[in-house]
């Protein structure tokens, strides 16, 4: 008997995605649950898997564009020998992966020269992580190298494979330029960003905050926090917290345009961006006014991983108020982040350098951080804007307070 391996449902909104990789090559034996594929839409990243055992015939050819419900496997499950060696079916470059890996597993296989097939993987179904390559790479260097002791990676192959797509592809002298196909997200993406600078009015205003007072409860109560919570204390939950209490007195940051109507939001879903290798993604934080600091912190680090690896969900993405970016943990020193349509307002955080500043006539040496608050002008005010980067900075400055 043969099962049919079809696209799954994902969200009234998805009606096609790109069957972007297959782990599995045609005519191997896969077991129930297994990871099968990726599919990339115009919103998330998700993974086909098994749900049933037995041998795979692959119908799609990795790089297609596919309906939801569309059949792209067989499975027979009667089948259970050793798989032929069948060629595979004509794909695309990444399409056959035994060993089904991430980009970051890739990009780190070609840094530092080591065969993923060669790591114990501690993933789902046995999958190499990230983590495994990087305990890898730690374990095979010498002291006081780049990777925790890397040795110096060596030179890449002929087909380097593109960190951002994964498709090999190949250098010579003549060839100055590649190509590749836009990824759905990254077409969304796009497609959003500009959306957002057509149809708001939007505009930066700046402020800077002292650190020192935050940085100092974080060394007082990290090691307790950690064993308390099994999650570190980090900066993200005291602005979110700061950023709850600044909606509340400034509510104009936490309203939505709409034609000739101003939709008030009384509640206060916190979206955080994350980076991933697919593209940026803004998974919300539900009611954070009644969130602790850890169940923040818990928060943020179940969706950052989740992102990561591909596993958030329409839902995790949609309903945020007001967005959080910090680009200060790739050293931005200073930005103008673009608003997340319909929110009126996104909060840009920024490395903590130390600088020189005046405090009661005297000039001292402080850990300070930018912050960048772009808005709507057509819901929010200048004097608005101000005030609620007024309070974020006071909350920040002075955490116990607030």
């Amino acid at each position: 008997m043969s099962l049919e391996v079809k696209i799954p449902p994902m969200g009234e909104s998805i009606n096609s995605g790109v069957l972007a990789k297959w782990y599995v090559q045609d005519g191997d034996t896969v077991k129930k649950d297994q990871p099968l594929f990726e599919l990339e839409t115009d919103k998330i990243t998700s993974e086909g898997t098994a749900e049933t055992a037995g041998r795979i015939s692959l119908l799609v050819a990795a790089g297609t564009e596919v309906k939801i419900g569309a059949v792209v496997a067989k499975i027979d499950e009667n089948a259970t020998a050793t798989p032929p060696t069948a060629s595979p079916v004509p794909s695309s470059p990444q399409s056959a992966i035994a060993n089904p890996q991430s980009p970051a597993v890739r990009r780190l296989a070609t840094e530092t020269g080591i065969d993923p097939a060669t790591v114990p993987g501690t993933g789902k179904a046995g999958r190499v992580t990230k983590g495994d390559m990087l305990s890898a790479s730690a374990k095979t260097a010498p002291v006081g190298s780049p990777l925790a002791g890397a040795p110096t990676p060596p030179p890449p192959p002929s087909s380097p494979v593109s960190p951002q797509s994964g498709i090999p592809h190949p250098q010579s002298p003549t060839e100055r330029q590649t190509r590749r196909k836009l990824s759905p997200l990254r077409k969304r993406i796009a497609e959003r960003l500009v959306q957002a600078q057509h149809e708001a009015a939007m505009l930066t205003t700046f402020n800077e905050v002292d650190m020192s007072a935050v940085m100092a409860l974080r060394k007082k109560y990290q090691d307790d926090f950690v064993k308390k919570h099994g999650v570190k204390l980090g900066f993200m939950s005291f602005f979110t917290k700061a950023v709850v209490a600044a909606l509340r007195d400034v509510p104009a940051l936490n309203a939505q345009y709409a034609g000739d109507e101003i939709i008030q939001n009384n509640y206060y879903d916190i979206g955080v961006a994350v980076s991933t290798d697919k593209g940026l993604m803004v998974p919300v934080l539900r009611d954070c006014d009644q969130q602790s600091m850890a169940g923040i912190e818990q928060s943020l680090a179940d969706i950052a991983k989740r992102a990561r690896e591909g596993k958030i969900t329409l839902p995790d993405l949609e309903g945020g108020v007001f967005t959080i970016t910090n680009g200060g943990i790739f050293g931005s020193m200073l930005s103008t982040p673009i608003l997340n349509a319909p929110q009126s307002g996104i909060l840009g955080l920024h490395a903590i350098n130390d600088r020189p500043v005046a405090i009661d006539g005297q000039v001292v040496i402080r850990p300070m951080m930018y912050l960048a608050l772009s808005y709507d002008h057509r819901l929010v005010d200048g004097r608005e804007a101000v005030t609620f980067l007024v309070k974020v900075k006071q909350a920040i400055e002075d955490p116990r307070a607030s």
